[in-house]
């Protein structure tokens, strides 16, 4: 199985699911983390207000980050090779990243009511 590492812009916290004004796309990437780290997924994840010294260290986001600045992240690490850089990947992509079944997606049935 990979190692994925995820090297976050600044945040307010290490997720950046904090505060009152949450952004939506973080909150699931946050339960992608989860999910992937319950299947057994090594993850690593890095916040560069907090850690800006793990990013100078690695070469691959060093390089990055001088060539296309602050807009590259989120970079995606898998296995030491940059996998993707300016989005949060989905779900899926993670787990293929991983070499694991995506997730089955459990459908919702709507429910319709009478209404008098």
């Amino acid at each position: 199985m990979s190692t994925i590492q995820i090297f976050d812009p600044a945040l307010c916290c290490s997720t950046g699911v904090c505060g009152v004004d949450v952004d939506q796309q973080l909150v699931s990437f946050a339960a992608d983390i989860d999910w992937l780290k319950q299947q057994g997924v090594s993850i690593e994840r890095f916040n560069l207000a907090q850690q800006p010294q793990i990013f100078a260290k690695n070469v691959a986001i060093r390089q990055l980050l001088e060539s296309v600045g602050e807009t590259a992240l989120p970079a995606i690490l898998v296995d030491g090779q940059i996998k993707q850089s300016g989005c949060y990947p989905s779900r899926d992509q993670l787990a293929a990243w991983a070499g694991i079944a995506p997730a089955r997606s459990i459908p919702i049935k709507q429910v319709a009511k009478k209404c008098c």
